[in-house]
């Protein structure tokens, strides 16, 4: 074996004693095997070999270079004792041990290296004869003929702990030379199989979308044309005779042809029918590359169809269920049923999880860009109870666009509330906007500023600040346990207005409050407010959503309302009209609860004050 860059070249045999047995091509150090000694030897000194075993006596002529040796076994055996220590006389020793338990002479036995980080000795066995090293052994056929217990008694005093075959680590010009094996080539040919399939799937991909935006495009350049057929333009004094009759004769109509062209310009042209018994729905004779889609063109006889109305979205039957349940719904519940039912919170996650929930669909929303102004891509404001703003420029459709729904209160009270979402950096002047088109008395905030992420910024000022048109101002500041309240002037121009600002901030992250009596609190300060100004707008609740806590303080405001007139409660019935006005009011079962607990809590209240 050649240690180096040379693993391929021969040392050549000293045929004489003044011959040198290394060959100037080589680099050192070269391995080789000392004849005289039968031990191996790395180093060469300045082109001469010197045998390190036996004080440096001369190899010239006494060794061979082991790169000629093909396949040789090497074995490893383990030691106790510490390899780093053994010196010439425990080597000999340890040979002979070997020698000894394998029947060979000791000359056959030969130490390679020894190995400090595995503490052990590898060596091989091969037949000597007169004329060098010829054959080799085998690892695995000298394990087979090892007498492991002379092995052991011979050397007790080594400690041998492990015998195992080493991988041949000698290999001759031939072997080194064979760089493929059968293995290897395998692989390759796997390896280049696998590259040839994924490039030619990218290729075909890649052809199918060339193909797929070539006739996008050419869809867009060619002319669509619609063809309508209308009734005859007059009628013949046969056909005034023939219209009034029971059974009428085929009439005979003319077709009306609409071509439009994609820059909005249009020609007519008047064709005779095709036949003398026209259908309905004709379509006109196209051709291979029409009918597969590129430009295909409509023929309508409108003649025949009498009074059209206008198409309109019909709902699906899951959609008149859900439409059906919210609108009729109900559960009252009695002071005594209340109290039952908020001890069965299993009941209430059950009659829960039957609402429907009653989200809009964004194509229900035809305002171009409108989800830069909302705040998660869901939730978005019903149709029909959606806010309108009313800017200087009305014909911009996403300037009337907030995503907030007018909510309606106690026996279906028209704009008692307004339940929106947390203000965002490009909506600040939207909802001041509102809040000063609606003469809002009251704005309940129900969220922190952030909680994890952002869940609302800040959308009032320190002392004054102007917001579009709308110029607002902090007269004072109250902090209260649970909440923060804000007295603020709101002007526009030469009028002013009071606005009264509530920050609630006692709610858990993800979680809903352990107490109701704080978010009651809150509640009844509000509605004293609102009483004070009878004749202004609805109260603006909003949190992050615009559901979930503005959903909770709502249901309860108006479930309180309820028990004082009626006695009596219908959260179910509430919580439904609240997603009919804005979907997914309400937004979980735990909520729900916390709804149920807070009306208890409501009207206990309201029985200690009438026994009082």
């Amino acid at each position: 074996l050649i240690l180096g860059n040379h693993s391929t070249a021969y040392c050549t045999l000293a045929k004489k004693n003044q011959e040198q047995c290394l060959n100037p091509d080589l680099t050192p150090p070269t391995l080789v095997l000392c004849l005289k000694c039968k031990l191996t030897s790395h180093i060469a000194i300045l082109g001469k070999m010197i045998c390190t075993i036996h004080g440096g006596h001369s190899l010239a002529g006494n060794c061979v270079c082991l790169a000629r040796l093909a396949l040789f076994g090497f074995v490893l055996q383990t030691l106790q004792m510490d390899v780093n220590k053994l010196n010439i006389t425990l080597l000999r020793i340890f040979r002979q041990g070997v020698a000894a338990a394998l029947g060979l002479l000791p000359q056959q036995v030969h130490i390679n290296r020894l190995i400090g980080k595995k503490n052990c000795v590898e060596l091989f066995i091969s037949p000597v004869s007169s004329k060098g090293v010829s054959d080799t052994i085998p690892s695995k056929e000298v394990l087979r003929s090892l007498n492991i217990n002379i092995l052991r008694q011979g050397l007790t005093q080594f400690g041998i702990t492990e015998i195992s075959p080493e991988k041949n680590v000698l290999q001759g010009k031939h072997e080194s030379d064979k760089l493929w094996s059968k293995e290897g080539f395998y692989a390759v040919i796997i390896f280049l199989s696998i590259f040839v399939v994924i490039v030619t799937c990218l290729m075909v991909l890649y052809r199918v979308k060339e193909k797929i935006q070539f006739s996008v495009r050419q869809d867009k350049n060619k002319k669509q044309e619609i063809h309508l057929s209308s009734a005859p333009l007059q009628k013949t004094p046969y056909e005034y005779k023939t219209a009034n009759r029971m059974v009428q004769s085929e009439q005979t109509h003319k077709v009306l042809n609409v071509v439009v062209d994609p820059h909005g310009q249009c020609t007519t042209e008047i064709k005779p029918p095709l036949s003398a018994n026209p259908s309905p729905f004709k379509m006109k004779p196209v051709g291979l590359q029409e009918r597969r889609g590129s430009n295909v063109s409509l023929t309508l006889d409108m003649s025949s169809l009498g009074c059209v109305e206008p198409l309109i979205a019909v709902p699906t039957p899951r959609e008149k269920v859900a439409m059906e349940y919210l609108q009729s719904a109900s559960r009252m519940l009695t002071k005594e049923q209340l109290k039952d039912i908020v001890a069965s919170s299993h009941l209430l996650q059950t009659e829960f999880m039957e609402i429907p929930m009653n989200f809009v669909n964004p194509k229900e929303i035809d305002i171009p860009s409108h989800g830069t102004k909302n705040r998660y891509k869901t939730i978005l404001p019903n149709p029909v109870s959606r806010v309108y703003l009313k800017p200087r420029n009305p014909v911009d459709a996403l300037s009337t666009y907030i995503n907030a729904n007018y909510i309606r209160g106690y026996a279906g009270k028209e704009k008692a509330f307004i339940a929106t979402q947390g203000p965002m950096i490009n909506t600040v002047n939207d909802f001041w906007l509102m809040v000063w088109q609606e003469d809002s008395p009251v704005i309940v905030m129900i969220t922190k500023l952030k909680e994890k992420n952002e869940k609302c910024v800040l959308y009032w000022p320190e002392k004054r600040g102007i917001y579009g048109k709308v110029e607002v101002l902090v007269d004072n500041v109250k902090e209260c346990e649970n909440y923060t309240i804000r007295n603020l002037t709101l002007k526009q121009g030469n009028l002013s207005r009071n606005v009264k600002h509530y920050w609630y901030t006692s709610w858990p992250d993800h979680k809903t409050p352990v107490s109701a009596q704080p978010l009651l609190q809150l509640m009844l300060d509000v509605e004293e407010d609102k009483k004070a100004s009878t004749d202004r707008g609805p109260i603006i609740v909003h949190c992050s959503a615009g559901i979930g806590r503005t959903g909770c303080f709502i249901a309860t405001a108006i479930g309180c309302h309820q028990l004082r007139e009626e006695g009596a409660v219908d959260a179910l019935s509430i919580v439904c009209q609240l997603r009919l006005d804005r979907g997914g009011m309400v937004q979980t079962s735990e909520q729900y609860e916390f709804v149920h607990h807070a009306l208890n809590l409501y009207e206990s209240r309201l029985s200690a004050e009438a026994i009082q």
